[in-house]
């Protein structure tokens, strides 16, 4: 299960929970919500698709859009696609995703 817009809410800094580049999951949580292993995130963060924050004691933190890269890579693998293509394809996505937006922003700005 990859998290929604709706995350966990605290007190404190509630408000970062709807960032959805908050670092907000442990390994453990990221790789049980993906149904992976803490072995495959790590193979992502070598493979330069994702960069996991560090928290003061140095343990890895994901945040949902890291999540949602990590979710799409892992569909890739299961179909047989190398770790490494796998991230290339995702980061490519991602990449025409955002052009799409920028595009559709400037189209809306005429």
């Amino acid at each position: 299960m990859i998290p929604d817009q709706n995350g966990p809410a605290t007190p404190d800094g509630a408000d970062k929970f709807d960032d959805e580049h908050y670092p907000a999951y442990t390994m453990g949580r990221a790789a049980d919500m993906l149904g992976t292993t803490q072995g495959f995130l790590r193979s992502l963060d070598e493979a330069g698709l994702i960069t996991p924050q560090r928290s003061a004691g140095g343990h890895r933190r994901y945040s949902r859009y890291q999540l949602r890269l990590a979710a799409r890579a892992r569909e890739l693998v299961d179909q047989g696609t190398a770790v490494e293509a796998a991230c290339r394809i995702v980061t490519l996505e991602d990449q025409l995703r955002e052009a799409q937006r920028v595009n559709a922003e400037l189209r809306a700005d005429d």
